[in-house]
């Protein structure tokens, strides 16, 4: 699978660039203003344009005119501590990509689909360049690191609250990690941290190294944890190898995204019925299913033949 750089390198347009200061960060506001917003049959009309004929002219227009969408999403991260202007290059290149993917004749606005290629490839800069420690290497890291603050907000009512054993238990349930993870996640957003710092008020807090405790398993263990990790990753990507065209676009967005598509999202996207677009979700996910299920008895064979 192409990465996003190397398609927005096959398909370059032509996006003005927000130079680092306030200065020109403002001035870069004022220059895309001047680029019109577009109707929906100016979006077909640009983007058959572009599938057919490659007309660079109708790639810029199509681009240009959602730059203000472009920054606009960018801004929303700015709390990740990150150059705001990277931010915006960032989610230029995210609407490069959709621009360069994006297929006329669905009665789907192109916005709707920018947005979901444009955070993607903010997510991916954040996770990049959030710390010299890899993080977010599961979908389920991914989703806590990028939906933690909004959790905490939920739970205490400010995202300032100190984040006590029973709410970090009460978010890992929600998002299916650990309440480990839930602390260790918490620390990383808020910078270094004292481990003999006191989690909670009074005579239940606790201090957070006795939080941390290391239930980590033996190098053995993880190990194993890991060739299985990377096993499953290569058997879903055989899977996903053989499905169609279109059951592929909806497993992975039903399946396989952070914020999974509408049944009638797809159906307009797709011109089908959301009935049919249930329908191939779940005879495509049972395939993908027995797929992976496939591949991992015969690795399973081949390893023990081996032992």
């Amino acid at each position: 699978m192409q990465t996003s750089h190397e398609v927005a390198r096959r398909n370059p347009v032509a996006v003005p660039v927000a130079a680092a200061s306030p200065p020109f960060l403002t001035a870069y506001s004022v220059a895309i203003r001047r680029y019109a917003l577009l109707e929906s049959g100016q979006e077909q009309q640009l983007a058959r344009r572009w599938q057919e004929t490659r007309d660079r002219r109708a790639a810029d227009a199509l681009v240009t005119s959602h730059l203000r969408l472009a920054a606009k999403l960018a801004r929303g991260y700015r709390g990740y501590g990150l150059p705001l202007v990277d931010l915006i290059a960032e989610a230029n290149l995210g609407l490069v990509i959709a621009a360069s993917r994006f297929e006329p004749g669905h009665d789907a606005r192109f916005s709707s689909y920018a947005i979901w290629w444009i955070k993607a490839t903010i997510h991916d800069y954040i996770l990049r360049s959030w710390s010299l420690v890899k993080i977010g290497t599961t979908a389920a890291q991914k989703r806590l690191f990028f939906k933690l603050r909004g959790e905490i907000r939920k739970v205490t009512g400010s995202a300032m609250e100190g984040l006590t054993p029973d709410v970090a238990e009460l978010i890992a349930a929600r998002l299916e990690v650990t309440a480990r993870e839930v602390i260790e996640m918490d620390a990383r957003l808020n910078g270094d941290t004292s481990l003999n710092a006191r989690v909670g008020d009074g005579d239940s807090g606790t201090e957070l190294e006795a939080l941390l405790v290391d239930g980590a398993a033996d190098a053995e263990t993880m190990l194993a944890d890991r060739d299985q990790t990377e096993q499953r990753s290569r058997a879903l990507r055989a899977a996903l190898d053989g499905l169609g065209p279109r059951e592929r676009h909806i497993f992975q967005a039903r399946r396989l995204t952070e914020c999974p598509a509408t049944l009638d999202q797809l159906a307009s996207e797709l011109s089908i019925s959301s009935e049919r677009v249930r329908q191939i979700e779940i005879r495509t996910f049972a395939k993908v299913k027995r797929a992976v299920m496939n591949t991992a008895h015969d690795a399973s064979h081949a390893a023990t033949r081996i032992d």
